[in-house]
C-alpha cells in the first residue's frame, strides 16, 4: 500500500504503520553496510528519526516509498561515517554506544550475519566512483528499480540508466579478477 506519507510526521498512527511496514527492510538495508550490532541499531532508529523530519518532503511523483527511504537511510549512514571519520580523527576511538539487551544483540548479529555476502558484494565495489557504486547497490544489492535508484541518490532515470551501463562493464571486469584481487 503506496500513498502519500508526508503527514508521518505528525501522526503517530500513521508513523507506527509506516514503521512496521519497512523497519525489517531498514535493518537488512543498514546490516549490510554495517558490521556492528549497536551501530546497525543505533543507525536504524535514526532512519525512522530522519523518516519523521523529512517526511513532508515525500513526493509520490518521483519514487516510490522504498526508494525514498533508502535514500534517506543511505544519508543517515554516509553522515554517521563522517561523524565517526571526525571521532576518530579528534579521539582516536569511537565511544558512547548504548547498552542493548543480549536478545538484541544476538538478533542484530544474526541480521548482520545473513547479509555476510552481500557486505563482501559491496567491499568488492568499493573501488569503483562513489555514484557508480551507489546506483550498483541500489539495483542489484537493495532491489530497486533504475527509476526507484535514481529517485533515491537524486539523479534522472536517463542518467542512472547510463551510469548503471558502465557499472555492469567495470563490475564484470573487477568480478572476472581472481579472488584475491578483490580483498
Amino acid at each position: 500500500m503506496e500513498g502519500d506519507i508526508s503527514g508521518i510526521g505528525a501522526d503517530p498512527v500513521a508513523f507506527e504503520i509506516f514503521y512496521r511496514r519497512h523497519v525489517e527492510a531498514v535493518g537488512r538495508f543498514v546490516a549490510r553496510r554495517v558490521d556492528d550490532p549497536h551501530l546497525a541499531a543505533d543507525l536504524t532508529a535514526d532512519v525512522f528519526l530522519a523518516v519523521i523530519e523529512s517526511a513532508a518532503g515525500y513526493r509520490p511523483d518521483r519514487g516510490s516509498q522504498i526508494a525514498w527511504l533508502f535514500g534517506v537511510a543511505r544519508n543517515v549512514i554516509a553522515d554517521e561515517r563522517r561523524r565517526a571519520a571526525q571521532r576518530l580523527r579528534v579521539t582516536g576511538r569511537l565511544a558512547g554506544r548504548r547498552d542493548l539487551a543480549a536478545d538484541d544483540i544476538a538478533r542484530i548479529e544474526e541480521r548482520i550475519d545473513a547479509e555476510a555476502a552481500a557486505r563482501r558484494t559491496c567491499r568488492a565495489l568499493s573501488g569503483l566512483p562513489e555514484h557508480t557504486r551507489a546506483l550498483v547497490e541500489s539495483v542489484a544489492v537493495d532491489g530497486l528499480t533504475v527509476a526507484e535508484a535514481a529517485t533515491a541518490l537524486g539523479i534522472s532515470p536517463v542518467a542512472a540508466r547510463v551510469r548503471l551501463h558502465r557499472a555492469r562493464r567495470l563490475v564484470r571486469a573487477v568480478l572476472a579478477r581472481p579472488a584475491t584481487t578483490l580483498a
